[in-house]
Parts: structure tokens; C-alpha cells; sequence
């Protein structure tokens, strides 16, 4: 089977860059004020998951009506702005900024795939929003991560086939999404990624040529 990718997507938190512990601080400051229970353990079931998804899963079957549940996250969502705009073009992580560059001179087209809300004043922040040619985020579909639709949706702005495009993901929910979509995957990180085509540590050094190759291998092909 010959590859014929034409275009990388990727997910932000983690991937490209690493605003998990803004989300952690700004639940768990949410938590404390509600009197609600919330460790690292338990951020660590919210990678990859909506905002809405996340709310749920820290509620852990305690009930509140929407009015209360979206001015809760709503709280969240300001104190998260408040940690976003600390960012800076040096947190972008190892290998993301290079790899982009590389893909954009070899005609590779680049999207942004995540469920944030947030992805685009992040990337304004990190001075990399120019090198992307779409950006899927938490308003562009109903349903996302771990359905598919988010990264079906951003293929379509691109217009590519899901054969076409790599994804690039963190977490379980973006890996589980992905290869529902029939997309070819990259897992970055130490989470459970271990259903990608292919795992990486991180981003450092990365070269598409030799992303290429690994998807390439008799045993993924």
C-alpha cells in the first residue's frame, strides 16, 4: 500500500502545546469553591474530552441542572483565560515549530484538530496560527472527541480523505477518534496511546520523512 498524505492534523494540549495544568488549576480552583472533590488523578480522565465532558466526568453522577452546570463552566472557562494569556511563543513544544516549517515547504497542508474552545487566541499566543491552514476547535461540531467528527470535519476543510491526513494526538479519546475517522495516527506522550500506528515520546527532531517511513512499515501497511 502506497501512502499518499497530504496533510498533518493536530491536536493542541499536549501535542502542541501544554496547557494541561492551566486546566487543572482552573477546575480545580472550581472544585474548591463548589466543595467538590478533584485531584490530578482525576484531571488526568478529562485529556482530550469537552469541556462539557469534563464537567460530567468530574460531577461523577452528581446531578445539576444546565443553568447551574454552564455558569460553572463558564468560572472554569475565565480562569482558564486568565492562565491563557500567560502564554508564550517559547511554549510551544519541542519539535512542533520545526516540523510545521518542514511540512508547509513540502506542501503538506497543517490543521489544528482540538475539542478547546480556546485553540485559536493559543495559537495567536504562541505566534504559530499563520502556519496552519485550518483549525477544527470546540465550536466547529456537535459531538467530539472521542467521535470522529471533529477530524472528519477539519479533513473537509482541507480537502483531503481521512487516508490523506496524519493525526497527531495525546490522548486515548483523540487516538480512539481518529482511527474511527480512518485516519492514520501518531500517539505522542505517555498516556494511553498504545492503539496509534505509530508512538513517539514527543515531537523533538521529528522530520516528515521519517514519519513517513514508519507508516510505511510492512506492518502498518
Amino acid at each position: 500500500m502506497t501512502l499518499d498524505i497530504r496533510a498533518f492534523l493536530f491536536d493542541l494540549d499536549g501535542v502542541i502545546t501544554d496547557t494541561a495544568e492551566f486546566h487543572y488549576l482552573s477546575w480545580k480552583r472550581l472544585c474548591e469553591e463548589e466543595g467538590i472533590p478533584f485531584t490530578r488523578e482525576d484531571n488526568d480522565q478529562l485529556r482530550g474530552v469537552s469541556r462539557r465532558e469534563s464537567l460530567n466526568r468530574i460531577l461523577k453522577g452528581r446531578a445539576i441542572d444546565e443553568a447551574t452546570a454552564q455558569a460553572w463552566m463558564d468560572r472554569k472557562q475565565g480562569y482558564y483565560l486568565q492562565y491563557l494569556d500567560t502564554i508564550t511563543p517559547d511554549m510551544a513544544l519541542p519539535g512542533v515549530r520545526d516540523l510545521l516549517l518542514e511540512a508547509k515547504s513540502l506542501g503538506i497542508k497543517r490543521a489544528v484538530a482540538s475539542a478547546s474552545k480556546n485553540a485559536k487566541p493559543a495559537l495567536e499566543k504562541l505566534e504559530l496560527i499563520d502556519l496552519f491552514d485550518a483549525i477544527g476547535d470546540g465550536y466547529s461540531v456537535v459531538h467530539t472527541k472521542p467521535a470522529p467528527d471533529l477530524f472528519i470535519w477539519t479533513a473537509g476543510r482541507l480537502d483531503i480523505t481521512p487516508t490523506q491526513g496524519i493525526v497527531f494526538e495525546d490522548a486515548e479519546a483523540g487516538i480512539d477518534a481518529a482511527l474511527k475517522g480512518g485516519f492514520w495516527t501518531i500517539g505522542l506522550g505517555s498516556a494511553d496511546v498504545s492503539r496509534a500506528h505509530v508512538r513517539l515520546p514527543n515531537l523533538a527532531g521529528a522530520r516528515v520523512g521519517d514519519l513517513l517511513a514508519k507508516l510505511s512499515e510492512p506492518s502498518l501497511t
